[in-house]
């Protein structure tokens, strides 16, 4: 499978839309045209592509805390089911260590929930360790 990988575009919206949520992240396509900006501000994104159509994106950003060293965060990958176990998320994630390794980030951290068990194998088969477990809490402030 020839998989070609450029940055995310304005006109990705939809398909990354539509590819998150294969995952269960419910987001639409204004949200996703709001955030690329940012993304692409604070960090990086990109969208593999398979006979020209999308089939997966990555997100990838720095993180900036005072109690660890600089490192990078993937925010979010996400491969269509019709090619998972491809090998088109190594290419994403290899892409995302680029990203990493040119900013002068010599770590990539990732979170994976607790009931993604193939996703747990996947860093690991790339050499991805569990460095530990935590609880995300999360609290709506009610801006809506």
């Amino acid at each position: 499978m020839d998989v070609t990988l450029r940055p995310i575009e304005r006109r990705d919206a939809a398909a990354i839309a539509a590819l998150a949520a294969e995952l269960g992240y419910e987001t639409d396509e204004e949200d996703v045209v709001a955030a690329i900006p940012i993304v692409k501000r604070e960090g990086a994104a990109f969208l593999a592509m398979v006979d020209d159509q999308p089939v997966g994106w990555i997100h990838v950003y720095r993180t900036t805390v005072l109690q660890t060293r600089p490192f990078a965060g993937i925010g979010g990958l996400v491969v269509t089911e019709a090619v998972r176990a491809a090998g088109v998320g190594a290419v994403l994630v290899g892409a995302a260590e680029e990203w990493a390794t040119a900013g002068g980030l010599d770590e990539v951290r990732v979170r994976s929930r607790s009931t993604r068990a193939e996703a747990h194998r996947f860093y690991e088969r790339l050499g991805y360790g569990v460095e530990k477990t935590s609880l995300t809490f999360h609290r709506r402030l009610g801006l809506d």
